[in-house]
């Protein structure tokens, strides 16, 4: 009975949560999930280092999440134009799935870091209360890609292989009764980890500020670059490689080049070591 208990991992037979006579999509429930935990772990750290008390970092989170939403939005329809040509409404479905990880990042920093501005607050300490969380609300928000049976990976027939409908299976180009790798698995579970690594990186090294975002930049491209390789979904590509493994290389670039040139200048400038200087 064992083997066939974890033969290949089920997959909801609907995308909604049923409470009582309330029906929640569970996409969009995964993300607010995720968006409530990550905001209290981020306003606890904050706290902690006298950044800001949990109520600031909850303003900021204010102006940052519903940017950080519509810029997913964004990048994804931008990136997947053929998919609503002709039924550009949809390109409103947020619930229906579909957040570009590049655009919400971006747009959802750079409000919050425009609120922290306002605020008084230095922003780069901000980010560094905001990195672990975010992987936080990663990991947790992959889940819905769970409930809406989608971004799944290649076929296998790995005991953990994800189960899918016959018509999802069928869209995908496969046969019914296909198992597939649950790519949505491996990034919530390297999410994760990314979070525990940040926590370690800051207990041994005490990064100075901002530079916590950087590593977790860096940490979680590395890692989406693979798991983007294990993807069948549509995507444009070029060279061998879908355009979020393109991006990824990209970013994982550019954190790595601003790290290194802060590396630099910290050491060159007097104090900048110092307890003052980190977070």
């Amino acid at each position: 009975m064992l083997p066939a208990l974890v033969a290949a991992i089920p997959s909801p037979s609907s995308g909604s949560i049923d409470l009582g006579p309330l029906k929640l999509n569970a996409y969009g429930l995964m993300i607010a999930l995720g968006v409530i935990v990550a905001v209290r772990i981020a306003g606890r750290r904050a706290a902690a280092r006298g950044v800001t008390d949990a109520d600031g970092f909850a303003a900021i989170a204010m102006w940052g999440v519903p940017a950080g939403i519509i810029g997913g939005r964004l990048y994804h329809v931008v990136t997947s134009t053929e998919s609503f040509r002709g039924r550009w409404v949809e390109a409103l479905y947020v619930w229906q799935g579909g957040l570009g990880i590049w655009g919400g990042i971006l747009c959802g920093v750079l409000a919050g870091l425009w609120k922290a501005r306002r605020m008084g607050l230095d922003p780069l300490a901000v980010l560094s209360c905001a990195a672990p969380a975010i992987a936080v609300a990663q990991a947790i928000g992959r889940w819905g890609n769970w409930f809406n049976q989608e971004l799944f990976g290649r076929p296998t027939d790995l005991p953990w292989a994800l189960s899918v409908s016959a018509g999802t299976a069928a869209d995908a180009g496969y046969p019914a009764g296909t198992t597939f790798h649950p790519t949505f698995l491996y990034e919530s579970l390297g999410c994760l980890l990314i979070a525990l690594i940040l926590v370690l990186i800051e207990k041994k090294r005490d990064p100075a500020r901002g530079r916590l975002f950087a590593h977790y930049v860096m940490l979680y491209t590395a890692m989406r670059f693979f798991i983007e390789g294990l993807r069948v979904d549509p995507a444009r590509g070029t060279g061998g490689l879908r355009l979020n493994q393109w991006v990824s290389l990209a970013v994982f670039a550019a954190a790595g080049l601003m790290l290194l040139a802060d590396l630099r200048r910290s050491r060159g400038a007097r104090g900048a070591s110092t307890v003052d200087s980190h977070e």
